[in-house]
């Protein structure tokens, strides 16, 4: 078996090859090659939770789990709140062929689905970008968004302020002007990233003009919610995986008020495989529930080893 530490993956993955991972792996799910297997996930209590994300995709010959989840008092021991690692299997014979650090790799691939949603569904002259949520993960998000479209400018919103200046120094980096705003200034944006770990909403309806393209890559848990229902109903919905989203993603609030059925709500990939229409008009909102599906960590840690490998810095065991 192989290990790739969490320590090399900055030096192997870049935000280019996530984003080709998770859009091939999307598109398989999409053609019937690849499915996630059932989340398992657990509330420790204090915020803290543990799950699995597992799958099995036949065109990337991939079968494996990611273990982890969210400890939010970690930031105060100067490790991130965010902890994960991948397990790969050969998919014929079971046996374990790697471990990768999953911290990273997380973040990486959270970011490319959100940039391969505007990609695929936001106007191709967007303009604004805006950010609701400044803690880690929110740097790749702005990130990658930045790969996508010519953004003029970021405005943003955070519940404590505080940690706004980091996510305009990532702003200033990539050369953008920077502004802090009211939630309500959000009708300014044309594309709005949330990613919080909300329980209840703060992006409302009203925050959101016509045209806009939403990408909610939050925390997802039951219970969780970080736009009112009211948005999803206005909007075209789209995921990464619908069994996640009515039931631990965005989407479950709209659904169980009947505000939206599941049958309204497409798959990325599907879009992505051309077996469904992305955007339709220039006044449409459209709306993707990043949910977070094992199938996107197992591609971007397959990619990962085969990296390690190639510059000789995987670490082989027998177990």
């Amino acid at each position: 078996m192989l290990i790739v530490p969490e320590s090399e993956i900055a030096g192997l993955i870049t935000p280019e090859a996530a984003y080709r991972a998770v859009e091939a792996t999307f598109a398989a799910t999409a053609r019937g090659d690849a499915y996630n297997f059932p989340v398992v996930r657990e509330a420790l209590g204090e915020g803290r939770q543990y799950g699995f994300k597992s799958g099995l995709d036949r065109t990337g010959n991939l079968l494996g789990v990611k273990a982890g989840g969210y400890f939010p008092g970690n930031a105060a021991k100067g490790i991130i709140n965010h902890q994960s690692t991948v397990y790969l299997f050969d998919p014929d014979t079971g046996i374990p062929t790697a471990m990768v650090g999953g911290g990273l790799l997380t973040a990486l691939r959270t970011a490319a689905a959100s940039a391969i949603s505007i990609d695929r569904l936001a106007r191709k002259d967007a303009k604004v970008l805006g950010m609701v949520g400044a803690g880690h993960q929110a740097g790749f998000q702005l990130r990658a968004a930045a790969k996508v479209r010519a953004f003029e400018r970021v405005i943003a919103w955070n519940l404590h302020p505080d940690m706004l200046p980091k996510l305009g120094a990532v702003a200033a980096e990539l050369g953008l002007p920077f502004e802090a705003v009211a939630l309500e200034r959000m009708v300014e944006a044309d594309v709005i990233v949330t990613i919080t770990s909300s329980p209840a909403a703060s992006l409302l309806d009203r925050h959101v003009r016509s045209g806009t393209h939403l990408a909610c890559m939050g925390t997802d848990t039951k219970g969780k919610q970080e736009v009112e229902p009211a948005l999803l109903a206005r909007a075209r919905v789209f995921t990464d995986e619908v069994a996640q989203s009515v039931s631990i993603g965005e989407a479950q609030h709209a659904v169980a008020a009947g505000l939206l059925r599941e049958a309204e709500i497409t798959p990325i990939g599907a879009v992505i495989a051309g077996l469904a229409p992305g955007r339709r008009s220039d006044e449409e909102i459209t709306l993707f529930d990043g949910t977070g599906v094992g199938l996107q960590d197992l591609a971007v840690a397959a990619e990962a080893v085969r990296q390690a490998v190639a510059r000789g810095v995987a670490v082989s065991v027998t177990i």
